[in-house]
């Protein structure tokens, strides 16, 4: 049974919740709890939604594209730029997009 009740429990809390409310009220009691319960799960999704979206558009952010290529291998590494493999021809960096922060403010 759900949440560990006993069955012969659950029976008694019942009946007990009807001579108290009477049947008329029992129906309204029971749409109550059906809407709370629409509802809580209507909010929690969205909150749920709104937290997956927020992390998505966080890690794009949190990669940093680097100024200059990487070597591949060990190779590329200790060649000199004269020996390498022309590459495909790049936009020319900005002096100012390379500066940090302190540079800039200097």
């Amino acid at each position: 049974m759900p949440f560990g009740i006993h069955p012969g429990f659950l029976l008694v809390l019942l009946v007990i919740v009807l001579v108290i409310f009477g049947p008329g009220k029992l129906g309204d009691i029971g749409g109550a709890v059906g809407r709370g319960m629409r509802e809580f799960r209507k909010e929690s999704d969205k909150v749920l939604n709104d937290v997956k979206g927020e992390s998505a558009e966080s890690k794009p952010a949190a990669t940093a594209v680097a100024a200059e290529p990487v070597p591949t291998s060990p190779a590329a590494a200790t060649a000199p730029a004269a020996e390498t493999a022309p590459t495909a021809p790049t936009a020319p960096v900005a002096k100012e997009a390379v500066k940090t922060e302190t540079e800039k403010s200097a």
